[in-house]
């Protein structure tokens, strides 16, 4: 017997009634669906099931790659031989860059700051020293690094390392002044320290301060060059374990560099001067100079400078030696930027930096110490962009960055992300692009071109969109888990630039970035593009490959609601509004300054924000604007921010809403079709009992861009009651509509644009932009968040005190069934609002295309509205199969194009019509998600078929309908941190997972879902995260990232000479492992330090595969490790082979050509 659901029944009819409950099955608590019983329809008419193809194992989540600068760098480390670059950061991280596709993130799980990285050269590992005191061995061997050993420091603080090549022991220097060793391979300490007593003199009474240098001769490995802090230098015998000299300096040292010889040293110092030491003279430097000091007339030591950070000193066989170094200006120039000197010879070089210099790296040509450097390239770290200077051209050019670390060179606000694009696209964006490439670059290739990297299995196209603070517009190519820039589009080219200090008197209502991008809708097929900016404006591009000289469209558009449309249902709670002839009200914020914008001069009316160029402009080949729109003052009052926006190429038509309301627009006509308060939207079907009310004599006062109200007990919490969330007709007030008293700081942007709006004003809805979403979605404590939820319920049932302004938060067209019982789908547009509302409009089109540039579109609410909790997130639309349908589109052409002059030439429009008329009644399904739950809908009767609540407690910050594996699913992002994903249409759950806490409004402004299982978000303010939410994508991954180490043999050592060899230090007969062994050294004190194992090897073969496969994984890793030690050692036999086989035949003629001589022949 089938079960007959009689909730759902109530739901199904509620739904049809336009005044009807919103979800009568919604009951079931958070995250619970509500579906008709057996295979009956909500309404009891029969219907036939989806066969739906997604289950929870097509589902799970793993970051991909991540994009971008390391946010705020601290270490910098190279491997000469692997050549790959090793970026550590302060929050943990490591980023371990190669040649392009080449691209590793890293994290420290304690969080600590990275102080300093130092690679095993040619041996695939590194080691990372942290700010918590602890050193990790990561195994570079892998495609994802993991740690296999870690050693942490108990009662010293690590201030330094050094790590000789070709060495297992770690030298580490400490606060203390005391120098550790370790093993590096069992990463244990050796017994032998060197304490700081025992370093300097029996007769020095103060202590030298942190070890700041560490490094052994380049002449004799056994000797140990020791830099302190207080200017103290020790050169330490490892063998005699005592100090063969000492140096003293009387200003701080900050670093040291050996001359190749081993016979000098170089030292940087604190009051910008270099020290040049010898080592058979130790008493005064040989020489010092201050090279950016100014020569004092009377012959005097030059002025001092500031410090010199670091020094490097690189010789060459055929020129004279390199000096480089940071810092040392002089302080007269307090305005001069950080800048990097190179010294060669007599020519002093210095490079000035956009940012301040981290640490700098000079690239040589050699791995190993005691040989001429030949130096050719200088990396250099900056807090915000990485550098390198080309040393083998006398003008040292820049190298061009392959890698994409300029994403923040203006902050990103929003982002958009596109997978399975046209593949014409990214070949026409890049060609149009890269006609704007910098010259003057180094003509050499990119020095850092280790590992390898192959594209792997995944094809298909992808393209990130990145929406700037500046107005600027980047598309990148994202295919194959890679980025690369692909076109740049600066939107603030279609204004007048403003001047200073005038941007109060040209009503400008965001003083700091009035250009920023909010929001993006790019339709790839027929490239149309469209941006709405945080000054009230949305320009509609157009693609063309053809430079053009033109004048820029406009249109002015009012959009404000009357006082007469401001309900409340208690007056007398509310105290009146302010006067309009008073200033604007200042909104004190969390610091407790006071920052007052008033209103100068006369009440400003139908005024835009900015001016549009009136004069042509040259457009380049690209993305060139098609109309401007504006937003308007409204007497006196300021335009609102824009909270949604879509574009329709086949219509021909923009759309765009605030919380005042909506406005449409015909871009082909260049006409406004609509610009309506959201009430007015209504018409007969406005499901609120409004009592009507005389208006108040004083003018309701502007709000600006931001919506936030600040005081803790406020106004706007008052009018923002709300029914509780389980009654049907009412929105549970998520915490975006709450005060931000969650203690976070404003900017002085922020303020003066929350300025703006009076004391009287509710606060809006939703915040959909990036403005204004940093300001107003506190996701803070619990406490604070049940603190919202519980006012927000506060209220009766029987009460409606709903917020007098209704703000327009998605927007789709679409071909659909307007009305209940439509026979054929018609143009749509479809509204959400932020209390939960869609509305449905008519699209009344010109028959034929021929009459489109001249017929009037008419736009006409059709009566139908459909209510759900929460604000509309997204629409999406599925056919009777359950396949998505694609919103209709036309196929792009140039408009500019030289064969075709005639503006109305026939246009391709794809419609995604039914091509037959076989069962209309329930043709369409209609998915809509809002912030706390979704619905599907059956077109065009209505019924609701399906109900998921998708959380109680909290909100979603982001909603997509994506495809993946040939089927369709909802993908969700809540503000818990929660990513879920839904079937469709029968809205089961397939995923919902903890992943992401929204510590940052960044993350709940940029996360955004695509097809394919891929999702991205902006992690630092510098760099883009790429995760994927496909069991496949996790499954492949590891094909897909590029290899860290590739086997490469190191490079020979020279060949010393006889007398070299003989003469030249006792190097060669060194053994570390003798000396800083157990059996000579003893064990280390076990409270200094504690080991910790890693699980490092285990990782790498566990990302590869499980089971037998790991240990065939496991064995084929050490084969390959074995054959590669094998052929080294096979090359080496050989070589020696060679080498006796010369010196026995040149000592056989030698012998015969004095085989017969006498003594005093020769």
């Amino acid at each position: 017997m089938k079960k007959f659901n009689f909730r759902k029944v109530l739901d199904g009819l509620t739904a049809a009634s336009p005044v009807g409950s919103s979800g009568g099955g919604s009951g079931s608590g958070a995250g619970g669906s509500v579906h008709p019983g057996g295979t009956a329809g909500a309404a009891g008419t029969p219907r036939e099931e989806i066969q739906e193809t997604l289950t929870s194992d097509y589902f799970q989540i793993c970051k991909t790659v991540r994009h971008g600068f390391p946010y705020l760098p601290t270490a910098l480390a190279f491997d000469p031989v692997q050549k790959i670059l090793a970026i550590g950061t302060r929050t943990g991280a490591i980023r371990i860059l190669g040649r392009p596709g080449v691209d590793c993130y890293c994290q420290h799980e304690s969080g600590a700051a990275v102080l300093q990285l130092q690679f095993l050269i040619n041996e695939g590992a590194l080691v990372s020293a942290c700010a918590d005191d602890a050193l990790h061995l990561w195994n570079l061997r892998q495609k994802r690094p993991a740690i296999l050993h870690s050693l942490k420091f108990n009662r010293e603080r690590i201030t330094y390392c050094h790590l000789p090549f070709q060495s297992k022991w770690l030298y580490v220097g400490t606060e203390r002044g005391n120098t550790h060793i370790v093993n590096i391979e069992s990463f244990i300490l050796s017994g032998y320290v060197i304490m700081w007593n025992k370093a300097i003199e029996l007769s020095t009474k103060t202590h030298p301060g942190p070890v700041v240098h560490l490094s052994d001769s380049p002449r004799d490995e056994g000797k140990l060059l020791i830099g302190y802090e207080n200017g103290t230098i020790v050169f330490w015998d490892l063998r005699s374990k005592r100090a063969d000299l000492r140096a003293y300096y009387d200003e701080a040292i900050h670093s040291v560099a050996w001359h190749h010889e081993g016979k000098q040293f170089m030292c940087s110092h604190s009051d910008g001067s270099l020290t040049l030491w010898n080592l058979k003279s130790p008493n005064r430097p040989f020489q010092t100079t201050i090279p950016h000091g100014k020569v004092q007339r009377d012959g005097k030591k030059p002025e001092s400078c500031k410090p010199i950070l670091k020094v490097e000193y690189k010789t060459c066989k055929n020129s004279e030696p390199f000096v480089v170094f940071s810092g040392g200006l002089s302080y007269d120039k307090p305005c001069r930027r950080p800048s990097l000197t190179i010294m060669h010879g007599k020519a002093i070089t210095v490079l000035e930096m956009d940012h301040p210099i981290v640490d700098f790296l000079t690239l040589c040509e050699t791995p190993y110490p005691n040989e001429f450097q030949e130096p050719y390239a200088v990396v250099v770290l900056l807090e915000k962009d990485l550098i390198v200077v080309d040393l083998t051209q006398t003008n040292f050019p820049i190298f061009e960055n392959p890698y994409p670390i300029d994403i923040h060179e203006s902050p990103v606000t929003c982002t958009e992300y596109f997978a399975d694009c046209p593949p014409d696209l990214i070949p026409v964006l890049y060609s149009v692009g890269a006609k704007h490439k910098k010259q003057g670059y180094s003509n050499k290739e990119w020095p850092i071109s280790g590992g390898a990297w192959n594209l792997g299995a995944q094809t298909y196209p992808e393209i990130i969109i990145t929406g700037h603070a500046d107005g600027s517009v980047k598309f990148w190519d994202a295919s194959a888990i890679t980025l690369q820039m692909l076109y740049k589009l600066k939107t603030s080219k279609v204004f007048e630039k403003q001047k200073v200090g005038e941007g109060k008197a040209t009503a400008e209502i965001v003083e700091e970035d009035p250009f920023a991008v909010q929001m993006m809708y790019w339709c790839p097929e027929s490239r149309i593009f469209c941006v709405a900016g945080v000054s009230a404006y949305v320009i509609v591009y157009r693609f063309s490959k053809h430079e053009v000289n033109t004048e820029i469209a406009s249109l002015e558009v009012r959009l404000q609601s009357e006082v007469e449309d401001i309900i409340t249902p208690e007056p007398e709670t509310n105290p009146p509004f302010p006067d309009a002839s008073s200033q604007l009200p200042s909104l004190k914020s969390l610091s407790g300054s006071t920052n007052t914008v008033a209103c100068e001069g006369t009440m400003k009316d139908s005024i835009p924000c900015l001016s549009v160029k009136a004069r042509p402009v040259r457009m380049p080949p690209g993305y060139q604007a098609d109309l401007v729109i504006q937003l308007v003052w409204v007497d006196g009052e300021p335009p609102q921010q824009i909270t949604s926006l879509a574009v329709n190429s086949a219509y021909g038509l923009v759309a765009f809403g605030n919380c005042n309301g909506l406005a449409v627009v015909d871009f082909m006509q260049k006409t406004v079709l609509l610009s309506m308060g959201t009430l007015d939207l209504y018409g007969s079907s406005d499901p609120y009992q409004r009592q009507p009310r005389s208006p108040r004599k004083s003018r309701q006062f502007a709000a600006g861009l931001t919506e936030l109200s600040d005081s803790p007990v406020s106004l706007e919490l008052e009018r923002c009651k709300s029914p509780t969330s389980d009654h049907v007709n009412g929105h549970c007030t998520s915490p975006t509509s709450q005060s931000c008293s969650s203690g976070k700081r404003l900017s002085s942007a922020d303020v003066s644009r929350a300025n703006r709006r009076g004391p009287g004003r509710p606060p809006f809805r939703k915040a959909q932009s990036a403005a204004c979403m940093e300001i107003s979605l506190p996701v803070t404590t619990e406490e604070n968040r049940e603190n919202s939820f519980s006012r927000s319920r506060s209220s009766s049932v029987s009460s409606i005190d709903r917020d007098s302004k209704e703000a327009i938060t998605a927007l789709f067209f679409m071909e659909s069934f307007a009305r209940k019982n439509d026979s054929a789908v018609s143009s749509c547009l479809w509204v959400g609002t932020g209390l939960g509302m869609v509305i449905i409009l008519s699209l009344n089109l010109p028959a034929s295309d021929d009459l489109r540039h001249s017929e009037p579109v008419m736009v006409s609410p059709s009566g139908t509205v459909l209510t759900l909790k929460g604000a509309v997130l997204t629409f999406a639309c599925l056919d009777c199969m359950g396949t998505l349908t694609h919103q209709p589109y036309e196929v792009w052409r140039d408009p500019h194009s030289a064969d075709d002059g005639d503006k109305t030439r026939k246009r391709k429009l794809v419609m995604h019509s039914p091509s037959s008329s076989q069962d209309m009644g329930d043709h369409q399904f209609a998915v809509i998600c809002s912030e706390k739950q979704a619905k599907v809908f059956s077109l065009p009767s209505q019924t609701c078929l399906y109900v998921h609540n998708i959380t109680e407690t909290s909100f979603l910050l982001r909603a997509d309908v994506v495809t993946l594996c040939n089927s369709v699913c909802l993908a969700c992002f809540c503000a818990n941190g929660h990513i879920m994903t839904l079937s469709l249409p029968s809205l089961r759950p397939l995923l919902d997972m903890n992943y992401l806490p929204v510590t940052d409004m960044r993350i709940a402004r940029t996360f955004c879902f695509t097809n394919e299982g891929q999702a991205l978000y902006l992690s630092s303010p510098t760099e883009i995260q790429r995760l994927t939410y496909s069991q496949e994508m996790c499954d492949n991954l590891q094909d897909m990232l590029g290899d860290l180490f590739t086997p490469v043999e190191t490079p020979e050592a020279q060949n010393r000479g006889f007398l070299k060899g003989l003469f030249g230090g006792s190097g060669q007969a060194f053994d570390r492992e003798e000396l800083f062994g157990e059996a000579t050294a003893g064990k280390a004190s076990r409270s200094l330090a504690q080991h910790i194992p890693g699980s490092g090897g285990i990782e790498g073969v566990r990302g590869a595969a499980g089971g037998v496969i790991g240990d065939l994984t496991r064995a084929r890793i050490a084969l390959d490790e074995r054959g590669q030690k094998l052929g080294e050692l096979d090359e080496r036999t050989a070589s020696m082979m060679a080498s006796a086989e010369a010196f026995s035949k040149h000592a056989h003629e030698v012998m015969l050509k004095y085989k017969d001589k006498k003594w005093y022949q020769f």
